[in-house]
Formats: structure tokens, C-alpha cells, sequence
């Protein structure tokens, strides 16, 4: 494909939120152009850019996305730099927005990160599915990389996703804006080792399994590092690229803490309330390989209590650092609070 070299000078839709509907298609629509950009710079041999493009371009909930998405926006609306600076994703481009985003990396360094938390998340999935690890068949509604390619080809496009998802943070892409160095930097910092907590988490998880001793606390610490960690690096990577204090990065790493682990807490639960097609992804699967989850601890009525409970507690550390940076909350408009509901509310 031929790819423009001029910056897109579209918003991201992290500029504004206007409603979750409309902010969550629009980062959508960005990611999935950005993954038609990456794809086209990183000039992929066949059937490698295949089954990437394959895996990446699934039915997806995007959470890790949204998560830099929002919180970037939740930062940068409560930024006194940016109280003056709002503006109307509905209205026609003008020559003062592309001039913002010519000459204002920051936007579009958030959609590096977004782009570089799906990569790793993707990754991920592709390399658990594999007959070496949980040998699923089906991933996001549709046959697994594996099944549609082969082993060989499944676990060399999990192995270019991650590399990919460092590469973004400082590639030199078409319509995206030269990458901030000292916002690259920092990035990093953050990513790097919640990349590696992900991989550790995976291997605790797999310990588990052929373990009889599993406590609650001993599931909790495999999935702060498996699922949690991710999330968290989301979450604090969309507050750096619109420049968070030191109390906001603390504001989003709490919640994201308390949101990482209610998210696979929701995930247990809808194992064995939801359908297979609901899911897009085998329903059951847990049961079927003696995993320990929450719901086996706990039972479906304690897990979803606790669910919501974490829930609260991550929406109570964002209302806090709210509360002390401005004298009108308006949770309705909101982009990350609006997140957390959208997320205690799904069904796959």
C-alpha cells in the first residue's frame, strides 16, 4: 500500500471526549490506520505480514488502547496548560488544528503508545494459544494463528509483534509526527519492565497449574504481573504523553492496579456464565485445564462482589486526584471514568 508522508491532520480523538460510543470508535479507527502504516514501514516477508496483519486486525476489544486513549485525555483536560486549549472533533479541520499537531508531538505520541500496548497484548495472545501452551483454536470470533497458518509462522509473528512494540516508540513512520525524545525516554522506562512482568506472570501461571497449593493471594500475584501489568503500563503511558505530574502518574497507577486485576477477576466469571460466541474464544477453557481462578475459589456471586469492589476503588483513586485539581468533576465527560464503567459492563 502507498502511504502518505504528510501527517494526518485529523485528531487522534484525543483531543475531546465527547461520549464513550464516539471517542471508543474513533481511537479504533486511528489504531487500525496506524497498524496499515506500521505494517507498510516494517516491509514484512509473506506469510510473516499475513498472519500479523491476521492478528491484529481481529475482533479485539482494544482495551489496552483505550486505556492509553483515556487516560491521556483524562490528563490532558485536567492540565492547566490545556484549559484553554479544547476542540471539536466534529467540526471541519482547521489550519490552526494541523498547525497544533505539526507542531505538537504529543498526540501523536500517544498514538505510538497505543499502538505498541496492542502489539505486546496481541503478541501475547498468539504465543498462549499455541499447542505448547493452552492449544486454543479460537481467538477474538475467529480461528487461532496456528490453525489458519502454522506453529512456525504463529510463533515468528509473536515474536515480530514484540519487537514491533518497542520499534514504534521511536520509528520513523509516514503521518506520524517525529517521535519526542525525552517523552520516548520515559515510555520505555515504563514499558519495558511491565513487558517482562507479563512474561513472568505467564510462567507463575503455568507453575500454578501443576501445583495443589494455589492460594487467592498467590493468584492475585501471578495476575498483577500477567494481566495487571499491561494495563498499568497503558494507563501510564497515555497520562506521560500528556506530560501527568507526579500525583497523577500515582492517581493512574493505583487505579490501574486495582482495574488490572477486577479485569481478570471479570474474565473467570464470564468463563462460565458467557458462550462460546459471546466470548470469542472457547468458553470453559478454564475449567477444562484445572486452572485456578477466582470463581473456583470464590464462586461467581463472591468473584463479581469483588469484581466491583476493585472497580470502585480504581474509579475512587482517579475521582480523588480530580477532586484536587479542579472545583467541578463532571464524571460524565470523563473519558477514563467513562473506561471503567464501559469495562464493568461488558459481556465478552
Amino acid at each position: 500500500m502507498t502511504v502518505s508522508s504528510t501527517l494526518n491532520p485529523t485528531p487522534f480523538g484525543f483531543i475531546s471526549f465527547d461520549n464513550n460510543e464516539q471517542f471508543h470508535s474513533t481511537v479504533r479507527e486511528q489504531l487500525a490506520q496506524d497498524i496499515d502504516v506500521l505494517f507498510a514501514y516494517a516491509k514484512l516477508p509473506s506469510p510473516l505480514v499475513d498472519a500479523c496483519r491476521y492478528v491484529m486486525t481481529g475482533q479485539g476489544k482494544l482495551v489496552r488502547p483505550l486505556l492509553v486513549a483515556s487516560a491521556f485525555v483524562n490528563v490532558n483536560d485536567h492540565s492547566d496548560k490545556n484549559v484553554d486549549n479544547k476542540f471539536d472533533t466534529d467540526t471541519a479541520v482547521s489550519d490552526d488544528l494541523a498547525s497544533l499537531l505539526e507542531n505538537d508531538s504529543d498526540y501523536d505520541m500517544a498514538r505510538r503508545a497505543a499502538l505498541a500496548v496492542e502489539l505486546l497484548h496481541t503478541y501475547s495472545l498468539v504465543h498462549d494459544d499455541l499447542p505448547c501452551m493452552d492449544d486454543d483454536e479460537l481467538r477474538r470470533g475467529q480461528p487461532t494463528a496456528h490453525i489458519v497458518f502454522d506453529e512456525a509462522t504463529a510463533l515468528l509473528a509473536g515474536d515480530v509483534l514484540q519487537t514491533l512494540a518497542f520499534e514504534v516508540l521511536t520509528a520513523e513512520m509516514p503521518t506520524f509526527a517525529p517521535f519526542d525524545t525525552a517523552i520516548a525516554s520515559q515510555l520505555i522506562a515504563i514499558f519495558a519492565p511491565r513487558a517482562r512482568r507479563m512474561v513472568s506472570g505467564q510462567m507463575l501461571d503455568l507453575n500454578a497449574e501443576a501445583s495443589d497449593s494455589i492460594t487467592q493471594t498467590d493468584l492475585e500475584a501471578i495476575h498483577r504481573d500477567k494481566t495487571g501489568a499491561l494495563i498499568e503500563a497503558a494507563m501510564l503511558m497515555g497520562g506521560i504523553c500528556a506530560g501527568a505530574t507526579a500525583p497523577q502518574r500515582m492517581a493512574l497507577q493505583e487505579c490501574a492496579q486495582h482495574i488490572g486485576l477486577a479485569f481478570q477477576v471479570q474474565d473467570d466469571i464470564l468463563d462460565v456464565t458467557t458462550s462460546t460466541d459471546n466470548l470469542g474464544k472457547p468458553a470453559g477453557s478454564d475449567e477444562k485445564l484445572d486452572k485456578s481462578t477466582y470463581v473456583k475459589f470464590m464462586g461467581v456471586d463472591k468473584a463479581t462482589d469483588y469484581a466491583q469492589s476493585l472497580f470502585n476503588d480504581g474509579r475512587a483513586a482517579i475521582m480523588r486526584e480530580l477532586s484536587s485539581s479542579t472545583d467541578n468533576i463532571d464524571t460524565d465527560n470523563d473519558a477514563l471514568l467513562a473506561l471503567i464503567e464501559w469495562l464493568w459492563s461488558r459481556k465478552k
